[in-house]
C-alpha cells in the first residue's frame, strides 16, 4: 500500500505540474498580446508570467533544441499529429525531461522495498532512464500515425466533394473554401489543415506552393497525389475531372487491397487458433473410442 500511495502521489504531482505550466503558458501568450496592443510594460509581470517566460526560454534554449526539437523527425511528427503550436512543443519538451525523472523515481520507490534490498540499482535505473527518454517520441509517433490514417481515409470523400464543386464552375481556391466552410463534419481533420493553407493564401502566398508544403509536411501518399492535381490546376488551369476520377479509383483499389490483405492475415490467424484449440478436442472425440478399445483389449490379454 505505501508503494501504491507513492506512485499515485508522483502521478498527481506530474499532472499538476503539466497543468500549471500549460495554464501559465496560455496566460503568458495573452499577456504578451495585450502588451503589444497597449505598449511595452503596460501590465505588471507576476510569478505566473515569469513561469510562462521561463517555459518559452526552455523550449528555445540550446538544451531544449539539442534534446529533441532540432530533430527533424520530431518536428514532422508534431505537425502530423496536429501539435504545431508553441505550447504543444513546449509540453513535448517537458515530457522528454519529466518522463525519465518519473520512471527513475518509480524504480527508486520499488527498489526501496525490503524485498529488493540486495538488488543492484544500476541496470533498472538505466532501463528506466532510456525508456523514459524514448517513450514520448514513441507516443508522439503513435498519435501522428493515427492522424495520418484518418487523413488518408478522408481523401476519398474530399475528392468527391471537390469534383462536385468543380462541376458547378468553382475554382480551386473557391472549392477549398467551400469545403472548409461546409465540410467540417465530413472531413474534419483535413479541414483543419486546409484552414492554414487558405490563411497563408489570403496573406499573399502562392496557393500552389502552400499545397506542396502541406503534402510534404503531412507525408500522406493519398493527400500528396491529390495536392499534385490541385497544384496543376492552379498553375496551368484546365479540367481535372479525369485525373480526380483516376485518383479516386486508385485509392479505392488500394483500400480494397488493404482490406483483402487484412482478411488474409486474419484467416491465417484463425486457422492457427483452430489448430491449437479445436484439433486436440477433435482428436479426443475421434480417436478416444478406438484408444479405449485397444486399452481394454490389452488389459484382457494381460
Amino acid at each position: 500500500m505505501p508503494l501504491l500511495y507513492g506512485l499515485m502521489v508522483l502521478i498527481l504531482a506530474l499532472a499538476a505540474i503539466l497543468l500549471l505550466l500549460s495554464q501559465s503558458r496560455a496566460a503568458g501568450r495573452e499577456q504578451r498580446l495585450i502588451e503589444q496592443r497597449l505598449g511595452s510594460d503596460a501590465l505588471p509581470r507576476d510569478g505566473t508570467q515569469r513561469i510562462a517566460r521561463a517555459l518559452d526560454r526552455m523550449g528555445g534554449s540550446g538544451l531544449g533544441q539539442r534534446l529533441q526539437l532540432r530533430d527533424e523527425e520530431v518536428r514532422l511528427l508534431l505537425n502530423q499529429a496536429g501539435w504545431s503550436g508553441n505550447t504543444p512543443r513546449s509540453l513535448y519538451l517537458m515530457s522528454v525531461v519529466l518522463c525519465p525523472v518519473l520512471l527513475l523515481a518509480i524504480v527508486l520507490v520499488v527498489l526501496a522495498a525490503p524485498s529488493h534490498a540486495n538488488t543492484s540499482p544500476l541496470l533498472p535505473l538505466a532501463f528506466a532512464g532510456g525508456i523514459g527518454f524514448l517513450l514520448p517520441k514513441r507516443v508522439l509517433a503513435y498519435f501522428a500515425g493515427k492522424r495520418r490514417q484518418r487523413l488518408a481515409d478522408e481523401v476519398i470523400l474530399f475528392i468527391q466533394l471537390i469534383r462536385i464543386l468543380f462541376d458547378s464552375g468553382l475554382t480551386v481556391e473557391q472549392s477549398l473554401r467551400v469545403v472548409c466552410r461546409e465540410g467540417r463534419s465530413i472531413v474534419p481533420v483535413l479541414v483543419v489543415e486546409l484552414d492554414g493553407v487558405l490563411a497563408h493564401a489570403e496573406s499573399g502566398l502562392d496557393l500552389a506552393d502552400e499545397l506542396d508544403l502541406l503534402s510534404k509536411r503531412l507525408a500522406v501518399a493519398e493527400l500528396s497525389d491529390c495536392c499534385n492535381v490541385l497544384r496543376q490546376m492552379v498553375r496551368q488551369g484546365g479540367s481535372a475531372r479525369g485525373s480526380l476520377l483516376t485518383l479516386k479509383q486508385l485509392f479505392e483499389d488500394r483500400r480494397l487491397t488493404g482490406l483483402q490483405e487484412k482478411v488474409s492475415k486474419l484467416s491465417a490467424k484463425m486457422s492457427l487458433v483452430m489448430m491449437l484449440l479445436l484439433f486436440p478436442a477433435l482428436l479426443i472425440i475421434l480417436a478416444g473410442p478406438g484408444f479405449l478399445a485397444i486399452t481394454k483389449a490389452l488389459g484382457r490379454m494381460g
